[in-house]
């Protein structure tokens, strides 16, 4: 089969594999790897180049970072000092909580952030009296415009800022996106406030996330505890409820409260039978609920024995303590790795796995803290697509193509090139994965700006704006599904704001990019 038909196949099918949801992204993006191989389009090691790219390497270390800053409570206590001093006036709150999901953005990505304040976010909506539905979607739709305030802000910037340095350009500096990244944020953070009120549904949330203070009152009044007890969650300890559960070695055990877990690691600080709260000795049954108290990490391994049922899970409950163990080490090393990314003293791959292995060595993380945070997802997702592009560049495919889209703008200019691409990229982005979408149309500007004898940056930095405007619907991007249920929001809720968000984007990837980095 000729090389380009077969990659045109290849695409054709993975983008509908894509679309379908029927098969999972990873299987897809592995299968995308091995036709390419079977079809001869690519040698093998091109095939699993993509596994041992630089540019994996860089996105995988950074969720170890990310999970550092999240388990150690430094996201949850920057919201905390922010939001909680935000008022409770709906504006103030979405321009407060905008600009403070945009700045954690840039630094742990869109995920990571929308996931640390989301639980808060919520919280905070609930004591204002405002419905959850006016602050979440705000919160994930700037969380997408604070992407693109750094390099660390999104697959999608590493991935450009690459290509651009392999195909005849530089790669972009670490903070370089911020000339877009600033006004992109401005400009949503405005849209929202004028827009909010009549675009986002009036709806509560089905689930409640923990609030710390009113959780550590509730158990205290259940379980009747004294406040000799002293502080019960805290940065480096707290308590879990665990449930006796069926077939439990616990079952038949005869506890009394004060007394220790064999390993000595956790304290029985109460015990509930149904609605009586047990004080002396107690023989354990089935469905008996032990208030345990210790050191997070051991209550974590102690919740998740067999026949323990936690009530709520310790790892989740401390993520929401402010400033918890590891806090300052993981602070130092974000701040190391910044600077090292930042005057480029080092690889930028080098930089992530050194902040990655600082972070494990130093405890901040454990090892299968580390392994847990990767979305392998997102990995091999990219790790399959990146043949892909090779293959589209190589083959000459992304020049056919190229050429197809010149012919049809005809003497239209560069700008109209540059807008057919975007549009591309934003129609794309809304169905697919914007990493995929950007890999499948980054070779194909990358042969027209060549076919026009322009300069390739403005084309890479006008991909990355396209593709974070993924505003459509809730499986655009995984921070518009995760705040979906919390906010009670339904498809069609997501185009209705989405729409206007994205034809600024598309404005400012047309016309602004272009005026900061010159055809």
């Amino acid at each position: 089969m000729d090389p380009i038909v077969a990659t045109l196949v290849i695409l054709a099918i993975a983008v509908v594999a894509f679309i379908s949801n029927r098969v999972p992204l990873a299987v897809v993006a592995v299968g995308v790897a091995l036709a390419l191989f079977f079809t001869g389009v690519l040698t093998l090691p091109q095939a699993l180049a993509g596994f041992g790219d630089p540019t994996v390497l860089f996105i995988a270390a950074l969720f170890v970072v990310s999970e550092a800053l999240d388990s150690s409570g430094v996201t949850a206590w920057a919201g905390q000092k922010v939001i909680g001093r935000a008022g409770t006036r709906r504006g103030i709150l979405i321009g407060v909580i905008s600009l403070l999901v945009a700045v954690l953005t840039a630094f742990i990505s869109i995920n990571g952030a929308v996931a640390a304040l989301l639980p808060l976010v919520v919280v905070v909506a609930a004591r204002a009296g405002i419905p959850s539905s006016r602050l979440l979607m705000p919160l994930a739709f700037a969380a997408s415009a604070g992407s693109l305030l750094l390099l660390t802000g999104t697959p999608v910037n590493i991935i450009v800022s690459d290509f651009a340095a392999q195909n005849g350009g530089r790669a972009f500096g670490y903070a370089e996106f911020a000339l877009v990244g600033v006004p992109l944020v401005v400009g949503t953070v405005v849209i929202l406030l004028l827009l909010g009120d009549r675009l986002l549904p009036v709806r509560e949330g089905a689930l409640m996330p923990v609030d710390l203070a009113r959780h550590a009152r509730l158990l205290r009044q259940q379980y009747d505890l004294s406040l000799d007890t002293g502080t019960i969650i805290g940065p480096r300890s707290g308590v879990t409820e665990i449930v006796v559960g069926p077939r439990s070695p616990l079952v038949g055990e005869r506890i009394a409260c004060g007394m220790k877990t064999p390993g000595g690691d956790l304290a029985i600080l109460a015990a509930r039978r149904g609605d009586e709260v047990i004080r002396g000795e107690i023989v354990l049954q089935v469905g008996d609920v032990l208030l345990m108290q210790g050191e997070w990490d051991d209550l974590v391994r102690h919740a998740a024995l067999p026949g323990m049922l936690a009530v709520d899970a310790p790892d989740r409950l401390r993520r929401s303590v402010p400033l918890g163990r590891g806090a300052r080490r993981s602070l130092v090393i974000l701040g190391l790795m910044i600077v090292l990314l930042a005057t480029g003293l080092v690889p930028p791959a080098a930089a992530a796995l050194l902040a990655a292995g600082a972070l494990i060595v130093t405890r901040a993380v454990s090892v299968n803290q580390a392994y847990q945070a990767v979305s392998w997802t997102t990995v091999i997702l990219i790790a399959g697509m990146i043949p892909l592009s090779t293959a589209v560049f190589e083959t000459g495919t992304a020049d056919l193509v190229a050429g197809w889209l010149l012919g049809l703008l005809g003497d239209s200019g560069p700008r109209m090139a540059l807008f057919a691409l975007c549009l591309l990229t934003l129609v794309l982005g809304q169905l697919i994965s914007n990493a995929a979408t950007v890999l499948i149309v980054a070779p194909i500007a990358a042969a027209v700006s060549t076919s026009l004898d322009l300069s390739i940056q403005p084309f890479m930095m006008a991909l990355t704006v396209a593709g974070a405007a993924a505003f459509f619907t809730p499986i655009a991007t995984p921070a518009n599904l995760m705040v979906m249920e919390p906010g009670g929001y339904r498809f069609g809720d997501y185009w209705r704001l989405g729409i206007p968000l994205a034809i600024f984007f598309l404005l400012m990837a047309v016309f602004y990019v272009p005026l900061i980095w010159p055809f």
